[in-house]
């Protein structure tokens, strides 16, 4: 049994604004909101980054289109005693998914932190 750190995107979608730092913060305050609900004040929630096409410098995954944003979040969480890097993903998202109903989830990054808690 191993321990993972899951980092998930988001995408999370404001209506009625017109500034994208509004936006962003809509978005990491809702979504917030909705985990600590739910007793998941654990899941670590932040702006994600998306890298510039042409320079590849990241900046804040936000667009704003008609008062009408998407934001790109990305979350954290710790899964304790998973049996491989495919169970601490479906471990992670059925607990997140279950919190953020109807937002679109998907797992990019799993890190093994077994070895750092020895």
């Amino acid at each position: 049994m191993a321990n993972y750190l899951v980092a998930m995107e988001a995408a999370w979608l404001v209506r009625d604004v017109e500034e994208i730092d509004d936006a962003i913060g809509v978005a990491v305050s809702e979504a917030g909101k909705r985990l600590n609900s739910e007793n998941m004040d654990y899941v670590e929630v932040e702006v994600g980054a998306t890298g510039c096409p042409a320079c590849g410098e990241p900046f804040d995954s936000a667009f704003v289109a008609a008062n009408t944003a998407l934001v790109g979040l990305g979350l954290e969480m710790e899964v304790f005693n998973a049996d491989s890097e495919e169970h601490a993903s479906r471990i992670a998202k059925s607990e997140v998914g279950g919190a953020l109903r109807d937002v679109p989830l998907s797992v990019v990054d799993l890190i093994d932190v077994s070895e750092d808690e020895d």
